[in-house]
């Protein structure tokens, strides 16, 4: 199943198993304390199905700090009101690397974190300041990746800057006053970088959208909310 393609949550999902189980199935033998998990970039090992999905989420809400003898801490803040996208982190943050993951309590979300030196090798983009405040460029092997699966990169965006609503309007036909509905999908952040990663992966998906604001996606018509509705699923 994995080697179809189908990520850590997805086969637990399928199986009925916890995703800590399909972690370990997926890395073989249990690690010894003192293992390294292997780098996909150091090591040359194909990275995992669920990096684009990472990768999207870091976008939109993830840090990397750098502690003591190198290592690095990457933190995706989740917001509490979506235990589903927390699990959705948790499980693609072991899968990634293959070392362990934590939760870490803040006002209104969690921090889903991770320890490794390794970090810095899969997400090359982290530096110091704010994202929007300094260039965010994939380099080459990135950008292969997220060409590949675009629907998991922007199922990463849209979990950590993006949502979904309902506008409604009222109108008279024949007499009688109606309600009308319209679904919109909508992405937000202030890097203009990361806006256009966001809108060429929609293009790639054949989902139509336009910038109402400088730091604003929207997906409004009804073929593209369909397909994001399907791509990207619901926030849960």
């Amino acid at each position: 199943m994995v080697a179809s393609g189908l990520t850590t949550r997805e086969v637990s999902e399928v199986l009925g198993v916890p995703a800590g189980t399909i972690r370990h199935w997926r890395q073989g033998n249990r690690r010894f304390a003192d293992a390294a998990p292997t780098c996909p970039r150091c090591s040359g090992a194909p990275l995992s199905a669920d990096y684009p999905y990472l990768l999207g989420a870091y976008l939109g809400d993830g840090h990397i700090t750098i502690g003591r003898r190198g290592v690095a801490s990457l933190s995706i803040a989740c917001g509490d009101d979506w235990p589903g996208i927390k699990a959705d982190v948790e499980a693609a943050l072991g899968a990634v690397l293959g070392n362990g993951v934590c939760r870490v309590a803040r006002t209104g979300c969690t921090e889903v974190k991770s320890y490794s030196k390794h970090w810095v090798c899969l997400f090359p983009q982290h530096g110091p300041g704010r994202k929007h405040e300094r260039p965010i460029v994939l380099e080459e092997w990135q950008s292969t990746v997220v060409d590949a699966n675009p629907a998991r990169f922007l199922r990463g965006l849209f979990h950590s800057d993006g949502c979904r609503m309902t506008n409604w309007t009222r109108r008279t036909v024949d007499g009688v006053e109606k309600r009308y509905e319209y679904p919109r999908w909508f992405f937000s952040n202030k890097s203009l970088d990361i806006l256009d990663l966001c809108s060429a992966s929609l293009d790639r998906l054949g989902v139509a959208h336009r910038r109402p604001r400088w730091d604003l996606i929207s997906v409004a018509r009804r073929e593209a909310v369909e397909i994001m509705d399907r791509e990207v699923g619901p926030k849960t």
